[in-house]
Parts: C-alpha cells; sequence; structure tokens
C-alpha cells in the first residue's frame, strides 16, 4: 500500500511559490447572483409585510435570518422557501413579486 493515496474533496499541493492565496472555485459569478437574488427576495418580503396577517409577519420575521448566501444552507431550507412563497401567495399580487423571487432563488439552488 506503500505511495497510494486516496482523495476525498480539494486537493492542493504547492512547491515554492508567494502570496498563495488559496483555491479559486470559480464561484464568484454565481455567489454574487445568489446574494442578488436574496437581497431582492428579503427587499420584497419587507414591503410585504404590513399586509400580512401577525402570524404571517412573525413566521416571516422569523424567516429571514434563514436566507443566507450559502448555496447549501439555503437548499436544506427549501421548506422555509417554500413556506414563504406560500405566504406571499396568500395576499394575492400583492405578493406575486416576492412569490416570483422565492421561485428564481429556488432555480439558482439546482
Amino acid at each position: 500500500m506503500s505511495g497510494e493515496s486516496n482523495y476525498y474533496g480539494p486537493v492542493v499541493n504547492m512547491t515554492g511559490g508567494r502570496q498563495n492565496i488559496g483555491i479559486n472555485h470559480g464561484g464568484t459569478a454565481q455567489d454574487a447572483e445568489l446574494r442578488a437574488a436574496i437581497e431582492q427576495l428579503t427587499g420584497l418580503l419587507g414591503e410585504l409585510r404590513p399586509y400580512l396577517a401577525p402570524d404571517q409577519d412573525r413566521a416571516v420575521g422569523d424567516a429571514l435570518p434563514e436566507l443566507v448566501p450559502d448555496r447549501d444552507a439555503l437548499r436544506e431550507r427549501g421548506v422555509v422557501l417554500a413556506s414563504l412563497a406560500q405566504i406571499a401567495a396568500t395576499v394575492g399580487e400583492v405578493g406575486r413579486p416576492a412569490v416570483d423571487a422565492v421561485g428564481r432563488l429556488l432555480a439558482l439552488l439546482g
């Protein structure tokens, strides 16, 4: 078994060099798009809150901290996103932009 290696995840080998920063996974454009989608949704939810029933408003307030620009975390919080879309849909046309924003965010998550 001498000389065998099993790698699970990214592997970086550096010999020498200066000012090495780390791994560029090439996700900056996607991250910016994800951040923009979250900011848009957060803004739309803020505009929607005056139209919500108190329990709906509380649910939106509780969900806002869950909206972080982390794809894995958001994928795990699909129920939260679905809940936000459902709440937004209950107020009709006023909530349509927020429902659409949730849809765009889910599309970004794949």
